[in-house]
């Protein structure tokens, strides 16, 4: 059974929430109306039933014209303090990528590649950032294991073994069925109390499923398991190597994922694939694509000892070449950057996409 194509699904799963943006003439994607008014409807800043007169005519004022200025005193009259916080900080977001011009202009200037820059917006608003870049640049995809491994970069995962496979599952899903049973408060109660609360129905994304995970996506649901299990391949003496392929394997859709995120900014082409091990002699350049990962890289690089356990925390290497050598530093021209990705010791990953803006060895600074 194939895939859905995107013309199949003509709301992909990450496009669950954003308008369709405008682009400039390099394709980078420019903020309208539209695409604030989605912050001003999340529920850091959508109104509540507590929410004082200031604050109603605050948001009614921002959802009809998203990029009005917003006074120093227009805040201060907010009676609650959380809203006053959360009105500064959409505003700084707010002022900060209009002024920018595009997603990515702002994205970048958020990651220096020289270093020394600060971030002054909550996580949040940059992994929506991500979220929205991320849907236009897989736009054009109509495959299911594509886009579940792109949820990789904007949400938390929680890694476990079953079976000998390596599953990757959304964790803000699984920590709330755990918690609560997916019934928010009440389910909290249950649990309490100590009744029986339901059990999520976490399934593993296969071709058969793929259509249930476009509807599931569709409404905000984050329940398929991304598989992350490498290849096997047995050595058959004489040079042969045969290699057993793991049809629902996610490595190669988070590979790819990883080629075009660095495509789409950087505007260089490269190849990514995944990697048992690292046998280079000649290793030069590597990127942790998390912060564990970024230690263990270092550590292994500079030969210090690792212990077993810690090494068993990592989810996967990855090889990234440069299609043209001149797009590189001249010292490691022609040399393939190592990639990792890793979980912490409580069996979450945290992919940092911006690292792969921001530590390749590019000729020259974007």
């Amino acid at each position: 059974m194939q895939n859905p194509s995107a013309k199949d699904n003509p709301r992909l799963p990450l496009n669950e929430t954003y308008p369709r943006l405008a682009r400039n003439d390099r394709g980078w994607l420019k903020p309208g109306d539209d695409f604030l008014r989605v912050f001003l409807a999340r529920p850091e800043l959508a109104p509540v039933a507590e929410s004082c007169p200031a604050e109603l005519a605050l948001h009614a004022a921002l959802v009809l014209q998203p990029a009005k200025p917003v006074s120093a005193a227009e805040l201060q009259a907010l009676q609650d303090a959380d809203a006053r916080d959360s009105y500064s900080l959409f505003l700084r977001f707010r002022d900060g990528l209009l002024a920018a011009g595009t997603l990515e202009a702002y994205y970048l200037s958020l990651f220096p590649r020289q270093g020394g820059g600060s971030i002054n917006i909550p996580p949040l608003f940059i992994d929506l950032l991500v979220q929205a870049i991320l849907r236009h640049v897989l736009e054009d995809s109509g495959d299911a294991y594509e886009l579940r491994a792109a949820e990789m970069l904007f949400r938390s995962q929680r890694i476990s073994s079953q079976d000998g496979q390596v599953l990757s599952g959304d964790r803000e899903t699984l920590d709330m069925f755990n918690e609560t049973g997916g019934l928010g408060d009440f389910g909290r109660f249950l649990a309490e109390a100590k009744a029986p609360l339901r059990s999520i129905n976490m399934q593993v994304l296969t071709d058969d499923n793929a259509p249930d995970f476009f509807a599931a996506s569709q409404i905000g649901q984050h329940r398929f398991l991304l598989d992350l299990t490498h290849e096997v391949s047995n050595d058959l003496s004489h040079g042969l190597v045969f290699t057993m392929t793991r049809a629902r394997s996610g490595l190669k859709a988070l590979a790819s994922v990883l080629q075009k995120w660095v495509g789409h900014f950087l505007g260089v082409a490269v190849t990514v694939r995944p990697l048992q091990k690292v046998d280079d002699e000649a290793w030069r350049w590597h990127v942790g694509l998390d912060v564990e990962a970024t230690a263990l890289l270092n550590d292994l690089y500079e030969g210090r000892e690792v212990e077993p356990a810690r090494l068993l925390r990592l989810v996967s290497l990855f090889r990234l070449d440069f299609a043209d050598a001149r797009e590189m530093r001249a010292d490691v021209a022609g040399k393939p950057v190592y990639l990792g990705l890793m979980m912490n010791t409580d069996g979450v990953v945290k992919l940092k996409p911006q690292n792969l803006l921001v530590n390749l060895p590019l000729r020259e600074a974007v």
